[in-house]
Formats: C-alpha cells, structure tokens, sequence
C-alpha cells in the first residue's frame, strides 16, 4: 500500500511532479519515472533515522517545487522531458521486516511492469533487496547487473540473529538468484568490515569491488569503465543502488554508518551521471539518509541531487537515442544549443 506524499509528515512529492496511486495504474499509465517511498529503517545496525529520508530527499531544495529542474551540464529537463510521477510511500512498519520488504517488492516490481523505471527513496540499505529484486522479477532473474556505491559491502549473513538488515542484502540477492555475483560491481568501499570470511564468499561469488585504494590509484573513470563493460554483458540493464556513506562524512555526515575517506558530493554526481547516460539502466536506490544526523540538510540534498543527476541523463540519453545525436559535455555553457 502506498500513499501520496510521506508516511511521517505532510503529503509532497518530489520537487513538485505529480502524484499517482499504484492501486490505480490510470494514474502511471505511459510514465518513463515512478518515484517510491521505502520510509525503513528496521535493518539498522547502528544510528537510526533513515525511515525519515524520503521525505526529506523530496523535500531538500531551495528551488521552488514547481516540477522543472534544466540541467546545465546536460540540456535536459529530466522532469519536463521525462514523465516522472510520485507513487507516494510505501507503507512500511519499521519493526516488521518480514512484511515490509515483500510490500516494497510487490511495488517496485508493479512499476517495472509497467514499463516505467522505479525510483526508490530510501530507507536503509536492506531495501535493495526487494527493490532490485522487484525489477529482476520482470526482467528475469540473472538478466540485471548492479552498480552498488557503498563504503561497506553489505554482503554480510547473519548480524544480531537476523538473515535482514541494511548488511547483508547484497547476500540475500544473489542467494535468491535475482542477480549474479559475477555481475555485481561495487564502488567506494573502505575501512574494517566485511572480516576475511565474508570477503571469502565474495570472492567465490565473483563478486568485483573497487574498493577506495584502488580507485584513488587507477581514478575513478578508469574504474567505471572497466565496470560498465562487466555489466553490460549478458544482462538486460542495469540497477543503480547508492548509499550516500560512499561518501566521506565530510559531503554525507547524515548517514547511520559514516566511514571516513570516501568519495567526494562530486565524484558521486559525475559518476551517476555517466552510469544512466551510458548504461540502460532500469531501477535505481538511494538510501541511508538519515535527517536526525543531517542537521544542516547536507546529506538530503545530496541525495536529492543524486536521483535529479540520474533523471537528467536518463532524460539525456533518450534523447540522443530519438535524434541520433551525442552529448558533448565540454560544450560551453552558453552556445545556446
């Protein structure tokens, strides 16, 4: 079940598109764009406070939400171009696991078959589990490659007795069979966890991991590239999952696991931007806002922007696709074209 606008607070949508109702697909009929709330922080293994991150993702703006946001980098208007509608949050009990991630797989999967990209605003991590999922119901399983920003790997098994939680998802995915490990590509991962049996299994799993000395050495473009080459083979597209905490604590302090040394705010809108310029990417993550921890709203806009630099170049590379055209991002600001 999903409402419009937030389960906690006052009904909005994100940056002003319009609403729809998933128990009425009149209302997403032919929409390129679904936005969800996953309002879930029950998987939290240290500081809480994610289920409040889809409503201040949508909300963390200093425009006027008024549905319209050109792009400079790119030409685009990704909310005029594209039609991007609002399903509203997913109701979801923080204390239910068991019932609230098979209600956000039921949804997401909804929007997949629709054929409209679902955009997921988390929420802990342990969302991308029915959220990636959901989509590799449609598409089959095995068929979905996932590019995973992340300081930690989330391929954990069993944390405080549970199978779920926002550390092991990654695990429970390709356990499931909706995704390979083999086309798993994971970005910015550093510090003290996954301990040598967990990597064990990642390895045999073929899982591949850039982890943050890697990327500084070989640069992140470098990086990306060798991993778009990976995702794309054998796959039908390609699900985007970004926990802001691959950024340094610096760009994302409002997160439940803060993990020093990571990424820059710029380095991860390059890199989004690139992945849903180049990729057929097909579902897309954004999860462990935290706003108790984000008191200037450094962390939720970040997040804002993250998803509003995917729909832009989705919007983008559509649009090149229709007119046969290639984007030029040195073009200068102001040729008008």
């Amino acid at each position: 079940m999903t409402r419009t606008g937030n389960q906690f607070g006052p009904d909005f949508t994100y940056l002003g598109v319009p609403s729809c109702d998933l128990e009425q697909p009149e209302t997403f009929e032919g929409a390129d764009v679904v936005i969800l709330g996953a309002p879930f922080d029950g998987g939290t293994s240290h500081r809480p406070g994610a289920r409040f991150g889809p409503m201040a993702i949508r909300g963390e703006d200093y425009l006027p939400h008024d549905g319209s946001r050109p792009s400079l980098a790119l030409r685009t208007d990704a909310l005029q171009d594209l039609r991007v509608v609002d399903a509203g949050d997913v109701e979801m009990y923080s204390g239910d696991v068991e019932t609230s991630l098979p209600t956000l797989e039921r949804a997401v999967e909804k929007v997949a078959r629709s054929g409209a990209v679902p955009v997921v605003l988390g929420g802990d991590h342990s969302i991308a589990y029915p959220d990636a999922k959901g989509v590799a119901n449609v598409l089959g399983h095995g068929r979905v490659s996932m590019i995973h920003f992340d300081a930690h790997a989330d391929t954990g098994d069993i944390t405080f007795g549970s199978l779920w939680g926002h550390g092991q998802p990654m695990r429970r995915l390709i356990e499931s069979g909706a995704l390979r490990g083999d086309r798993f590509l994971q970005v910015g991962l550093r510090g003290y966890w996954p301990e040598p049996e967990t990597l064990a299994w990642m390895a045999a799993e073929r899982m591949r991991a850039y982890e943050m000395t890697e990327i500084v050495h070989r640069g992140l473009g470098e990086c990306l590239t060798e991993a778009f080459t990976i995702a794309t083979d054998e796959c039908e597209g390609v699900f985007l999952s970004v926990d802001v905490d691959v950024c340094d604590p610096g760009h994302a302090p409002g997160t439940g696991t803060p993990e020093p040394g990571g990424l820059t705010a710029r380095e991860l809108l390059d890199a989004v931007r690139r992945i849903c310029l180049e990729l057929p990417v097909v579902g897309i993550d954004v999860v462990e806002v935290s706003p108790p921890y984000d008191p200037q709203g450094i962390t939720a806009a970040l997040g804002n922007r993250v998803v509003l630099e995917s729909l832009s170049a989705i919007a983008r590379r559509r649009r090149d696709a229709r007119d046969g055209t290639t984007w030029d991002p040195f073009r200068p600001l102001l040729d008008g074209r």
